[in-house]
């Protein structure tokens, strides 16, 4: 007797176990299967609102040649670019047929470690080309905080000359008259600062995972219209093609001001707003491409050094960013995973199954959402269903930019310490 109640007393026990791991299963996946409602809204309308920055974003029209032509510098700082620094000057100098009075490209070497110095100086003996011009930034002044490329480029404002002057990256590439254009362009309508999102090349696979969420999320994070509009407060510029007019580019102090920010791009585009000199912030399809980072740790440090500070130390648009990027991006994958391994170890058909058609609905989004911002990104669909792991680790980037900018530990680029 005391077996047959001992026996059914543990099969009683074994059966409410069951049913309470299916209850709780099944609430999990009534849980997930919401959340992945919520990420196909937030998707939708993600979607619109990039399809409304992208389709007002402005664009440098192919319009006539500004006649007499204006005196340009382009400065290229360069801090071992050994990899980059002679396809980006050919670029340039190939890109245009502007005569030496009328232009200067100047390759400014910020204490290189590399053969960067030599590959200029070897460029310059085989192109024998009037225009292009080498100069050292020597040694950082010590008590001094100079962080990035502001040292390099301020040591060039002493030498250059020109009504504009053109910094870019050395891992840019000049299209034809790309020059002409934006220096035509920003002298008829009258720009003090013209700044291009420019065509960013994805050839590593940590690029493919990344870039294309990154460009979309600051596409809408930066929108075009209130960037552009001066009585927005709203500023940004982009460091690989950043175009100033003289004189307002000294009335806010150049580099020099902003020597010891790291996201110097976007503190310069704040100042020439709040100085109430005229901001133009467009795309730059046609005009100049950039691949930003060759391998994953190159990337990762890059915009881990950025992000947060590109914030203005933002934290609640930090966290709203991980929370926004997490909910579209990595959401859709995450909820078809638990939708497979509920469905394999529990049977819950119908259960498992609404959440892997919400989250397959999900996933069809994301690849509208590539396709329909390619005609204006010109990054194309490749890849477009490994979102979910790029949406992960740029959710990872955020929070580790603001763990390093805070604490300075590991802030660095190209070893340099910049905390």
């Amino acid at each position: 007797m005391r077996s047959w109640y001992s026996s059914l007393s543990q099969n009683t026990t074994n059966l409410y176990n069951k049913v309470n791991l299916l209850r709780v299963r099944f609430e999990t996946v009534i849980i997930v299967a919401f959340v992945v409602i919520v990420s196909i809204v937030a998707i939708r309308i993600f979607s619109q609102n990039l399809d409304r920055a992208l389709q007002a974003a402005p664009i440098v029209p192919d319009s006539t040649i500004a006649t007499p032509f204006p005196k340009v510098a382009v400065i290229i700082p360069a801090y071992n670019e050994a990899a980059n620094i002679e396809a980006c000057v050919t670029s340039v100098l190939d890109s245009t047929a502007i005569e030496a009075d009328q232009l200067q490209v100047w390759v400014v070497d910020d204490q290189s470690i590399d053969e960067t110095k030599e590959i200029v100086e070897l460029l310059q003996a085989s192109r024998q080309d009037e225009r292009l011009k080498l100069i050292s930034a020597g040694e950082r002044p010590a008590g001094e905080v100079w962080v990035g490329k502001n040292w390099a480029c301020s040591q060039a404002m002493k030498q250059v000359e020109g009504e504009f002057l053109l910094f870019i990256d050395a891992d840019v590439r000049l299209k034809p008259q790309s020059i002409e254009r934006t220096v035509s362009y920003a002298q008829q309508e009258k720009i003090d600062l013209l700044s291009l999102a420019i065509v960013v090349l994805c050839r590593h696979w940590s690029e493919w995972l990344v870039q294309p969420i990154v460009v979309c999320l600051l596409a809408v994070g930066f929108d075009f219209a209130p960037v552009n509009d001066p009585e927005s407060e709203t500023a940004f510029a982009a460091g690989p093609f950043m175009l100033f007019r003289r004189s307002a580019y000294e009335a806010i102090g150049g580099h020099a001001a902003v020597r010891d920010e790291v996201v110097e791009d976007v503190e310069l585009s704040r100042r020439i707003k709040q100085n109430h000199f005229r901001l133009w912030y467009g795309l730059g399809r046609g005009l100049a491409e950039v691949q930003m980072y060759r391998s994953f740790s190159a990337l990762w440090e890059g915009w881990t050094k950025n992000w947060f500070e590109g914030s203005n130390r933002n934290y609640r648009a930090a966290f709203y960013c991980v929370f926004v990027t997490f909910l579209i991006f990595a959401m859709p994958g995450v909820g078809m995973a638990i939708a497979l391994s509920h469905f394999a170890v529990s049977g819950l058909m119908i259960g498992s199954g609404i959440v892997f058609g919400l989250s397959a609905i999900a996933l069809v989004q994301q690849y509208f959402v590539r396709l329909r911002s390619e005609p204006y990104t010109l990054i194309p669909t490749n890849y477009w269903w490994a979102m979910g792991i790029g949406g992960v680790l740029v959710c990872a980037i955020v929070l580790t930019s603001m763990v390093k900018t805070v604490t300075g530990w590991g802030w660095t680029w190209r070893g340099r310490q910049l905390g």
